[in-house]
């Protein structure tokens, strides 16, 4: 059993994870970037800044320092923004400790790269990436920090490690799945955010839900293409880290990328998103531009990534791309 672990990493679903573990019954050291959020965590068992008013257990600490963060972890959560994955885990490469399971929370594509993060993990610590546990599913930090029933996937091509990682995680309101399809769980993770912008978008103009089942269910015939041909199992899909993420993120007020969709949607410039967003900018702001390289690598067909990229990278308007993709060719469904 996999009892002393690491979370890198102290915003909202990092510490949600990191409390996810504590009440499993693990022993759980968060690393923070911020020394003050690393006292609070430690002193006032509370991480105001992130998760407002949620109680943090007591067998979870933190520190700002990361070598004594990762001293005698089995296991190390990454959780820090997808495109800073690499800085970040560059820096604790040499302090990683020999044979602990590595668990990727992040969720998106490298910009320049087009790496997923679990192809940016095993390069820089030099592990197997078919030894590295992804998490995904429908998991809105709040809710789960709240104690609400939640499940998520545990995708790993060494089951046996992402079994361990289940037991570690497994308490009375989180049920983690596990899976071996690191590739859908990673792809259906990062296109979920840009889905989600253009659903925030079209809540923004005053459209309503039979524009945003539209968006979600062709954005979900994006994803499994572009997973397909990456080689992921298309029933994924289906399943929490596809459909279950992509309903999530798509539709609740708690999700970052829908927000500051909504933004964009009521006509905000991308800067005063990100202002209104306490200078954070969504995740899928980030990915539709590396998402859409990696499609058009492949030969993959994303309209609404690409129009996601248009409007939040070209100045497009999103009522004249939400007008081009409805006057987009006529085709079946499923071609």
């Amino acid at each position: 059993m996999v009892q002393r672990i690491t979370v890198l990493g102290a915003g909202s679903w990092g510490t949600a994870f990191a409390k996810v573990l504590a009440d499993a019954g693990r022993d759980v050291t968060m690393w923070a970037r911020r020394a003050e959020v690393a006292a609070e965590i430690r002193e006032k068992h509370g991480n105001s800044g992130y998760l407002p008013d949620i109680e943090l257990p007591a067998n979870l600490t933190a520190t700002h320092d990361p070598a004594e963060a990762l001293a005698g972890a089995e296991a190390v959560v990454l959780a820090v923004p997808s495109q800073s994955l690499r800085a970040n885990l560059s820096g604790w490469r040499e302090l990683l400790p020999r044979g602990a399971i590595l668990v990727s929370l992040a969720k998106g594509v490298e910009l320049g790269t087009l790496k997923r993060m679990s192809e940016v993990i095993a390069e820089i610590s030099g592990v197997s990436g078919n030894e590295i546990v992804v998490v995904s599913g429908p998991n809105l930090a709040r809710e789960i920090a709240q104690g609400q029933p939640a499940a998520a996937v545990l995708a790993c091509a060494d089951h046996d490690r992402a079994v361990a990682i289940q037991q570690a995680s497994f308490n009375s309101y989180f049920r983690p799945y596990t899976n071996t399809d690191v590739v859908g769980c990673e792809v259906g993770g990062a296109a979920k955010n840009v889905i989600a912008l253009s659903c925030g978008m079209a809540v923004g103009m005053g459209l309503g839900a039979n524009t945003t089942a539209t968006l979600i269910t062709r954005g979900l015939a994006e994803m499994a293409r572009l997973g397909t041909k990456l080689g992921a199992d298309p029933l994924t899909f289906a399943g929490l880290a596809g459909v279950g993420d992509l309903v999530a993120t798509c539709s609740s007020p708690l999700s970052r990328n829908r927000t500051f969709g909504e933004r964009l949607g009521r006509g905000e410039t991308l800067e005063q998103a990100q202002a209104a967003a306490g200078g954070q900018v969504a995740e899928g702001v980030m990915s539709c531009t590396s998402i859409r390289e990696l499609a058009r690598k492949h030969g993959v067909d994303m309209p609404i990534t690409d129009a996601m990229h248009r409007v939040c990278h070209e100045g497009a308007d999103p009522r004249q791309v939400g007008a081009e993709l409805l006057g987009r060719r006529q085709k079946h469904e499923w071609s």
